[in-house]
């Protein structure tokens, strides 16, 4: 490859990178929307997809691709769509906020079958042998029911900005392709336009 580095990057730097971008978090979001905008879907598919990806996120881990691929099958969504989603959205970065938000959640929903004290004092010992049975009341069930209400908000709202996106994207690039074929169009008669037949 022509701009390949001389050394590669080690796992430390590769996992660096991944958590905090080289360039900045701003490079990083317009290089995930040109991935998106450029995608060959229809606008609802790709908005249906990134929806998917974000709802996803809000689950714990394990959970996402399976939900982000059943939800697409779901709402006919783009499964490449529901990746870049799920990967910018849900990240190393922002996991323990939507982890975080969606056991809040939960728990306001079921208080009254929590105890009010939090997690249970044993719960890294649980999360070290991997427990799933004990798991599964004071931890897992609110992550799961809190992430349903906080996963329709946020994917709702990533619709809406993505199929704009993708509309106001597509025209300006159709304006763009017609202006070029009026131009070639005009230049190929000598500044004469042709009518068309």
């Amino acid at each position: 490859m022509l701009f390949r580095r001389r050394e590669p990057d080690g796992i430390f730097e590769r996992v660096r990178t991944y958590l905090w971008p080289r360039r900045s978090f701003s490079r990083s979001v317009q290089y995930f929307s040109k991935r998106i905008l450029r995608l060959k879907a229809t606008p609802h598919a790709v908005a249906a997809g990134v929806a998917a990806g974000v709802f996803a996120s809000f689950f714990p881990l394990g959970f996402h691709f399976v939900i982000a691929a059943v939800l697409c099958w779901v709402i006919a969504g783009n499964l490449v769509a529901a990746a870049l989603g799920a990967v910018f959205f849900g990240n190393p970065l922002t996991f323990p906020l939507l982890w975080g938000a969606s056991w809040e959640t939960g728990k306001l929903i079921l208080h009254e079958r929590l105890p009010k004290h939090g997690p249970p004092e044993h719960l890294g010992e649980m999360m070290h042998t991997l427990s799933f049975a004990k798991l599964w009341h004071p931890v897992l069930e609110p992550m799961l029911i809190g992430a349903v209400p906080l996963g329709l908000v946020f994917g709702l709202f990533f619709y809406g900005i993505t199929r704009w996106g993708m509309t106001a994207f597509r025209e300006r690039r159709r304006k763009r392709m017609a202006e070029r074929a009026h131009k070639a169009r005009l230049g190929g008669h000598g500044g004469r336009e042709v009518p068309a037949e």
